[in-house]
């Protein structure tokens, strides 16, 4: 965005929007409390209309007192800072933030704190290869042209960078346009038949880390859910014949303690597709193990999960549980599975 433009309009532009940019990810701080509270606080405040206010006029002030100790110092003397204007560029980098945040499935909470409800478009991977790779050729191409411009000779006149900036952006709503509409079809393929004679409730699907037509889909039904990979360009539901059931698990005393739970809470309150398993300890480690789970993100691949949690496991991807004792008390939160699991006091 600063060399799209908005750095002609103002020193310290650039600064300004990258910092501002980067800011709502302060969260990460919340996680020196505890995993629990680390997620409970994950895209919450600081990715909000509210707390963009907030990031925008502290990074500014940041901006302020950098600019004071250097002495005044800019690199285009010829322009000033216009610390009215400044405000309002880190105000449009912060909404960019939560604009990128929204268009994947993990989801952002922009009215917190008057409204704790998760909103996400689902048209790209949390990673985008795609829009990644125009965002960078955007920045790197103009140094490339600006070697070969030495080389010959030419002098430079103002700063540069505009058109590829420009190009990158076009690039990337374009792209946000092709996915939206594969989106939709892949949506409309999932609702448009029935499963084991059952017809759905509701219906997502969620999008690959290297196909833009290859959909990862969610189908609830009254008694079960349904994971279906999609293709758009048929489009068509379930081309390699891996169409799996889950039925929905009864409610138990174990997993009506685990849900009351801090963890538990939260979890529910993000989860579009949440599902639990319980799993009985024996042994000197008497108790209960209650897992849960978001079918969203079951189908990720197994080495996503591994850089998530540190385990081949993938359908742990993005999960957790508690562990309750005999008695149904909560004894802590419990994240990775197998010799990697671990159980951390609730906060």
């Amino acid at each position: 965005m600063g060399r799209a433009g908005l750095n002609r309009k103002t020193a310290l532009a650039t600064l300004t929007l990258t910092l501002a940019a980067e800011a709502p990810d302060l969260d990460v701080l919340g996680r020196f409390r505890g995993p629990a509270f680390g997620f409970a606080h994950h895209r919450g405040f600081t990715h909000s209309f509210l707390g963009i206010v907030l990031m925008a006029a502290l990074v500014v002030a940041f901006v302020y007192l950098i600019w004071r100790l250097r002495g005044r110092k800019l690199k285009d003397t010829n322009l000033s800072p216009r610390w009215g204007l400044l405000f309002l560029f880190a105000c449009l980098a912060g909404l960019s933030h939560i604009l990128l945040d929204f268009t994947n499935n993990y989801g952002v909470r922009p009215f917190w704190p008057f409204s704790e409800k998760w909103y996400s478009w689902d048209i790209v991977f949390i990673f985008e290869p795609i829009m990644f790779t125009c965002l960078l050729l955007g920045l790197i191409a103009p140094s490339l042209f600006a070697l070969i411009d030495k080389e010959i000779g030419a002098r430079q006149r103002g700063p540069r960078g505009r058109l590829a900036a420009t190009l990158a952006l076009v690039a990337v709503v374009l792209l946000w346009t092709v996915r939206d509409y594969e989106h939709r079809r892949a949506v409309n393929a999932l609702q448009a038949r029935t499963y084991n004679g059952a017809d759905p409730a509701r219906a997502s699907a969620y999008p690959d880390l290297t196909n833009p037509f290859r959909w990862y889909g969610v189908v609830e039904t009254s008694d079960f859910f349904v994971l279906a990979p999609v293709n758009s360009l048929g489009p068509e539901v379930d081309p390699e014949g891996k169409l799996q059931l889950r039925y929905k698990p009864e409610e138990t005393p174990f997993t009506l303690a685990a849900k009351r739970c801090y963890l538990g809470r939260v979890y529910l309150d993000w989860a579009q597709y949440p599902i639990t398993q319980t799993e009985i300890l024996s042994g000197r480690e008497q108790g209960y193990i209650v897992d849960f789970q978001d079918l969203r993100f079951v189908q990720l691949p197994s080495f996503l999960s591994r850089l998530r949690g540190g385990h081949d496991n993938a359908s742990k991807a993005l999960g957790a549980g508690v562990r309750l004792d005999h008695n149904l008390n909560v004894v802590g939160d419990v994240y990775g599975s197998g010799d990697a699991r671990v159980t951390v006091p609730e906060p």
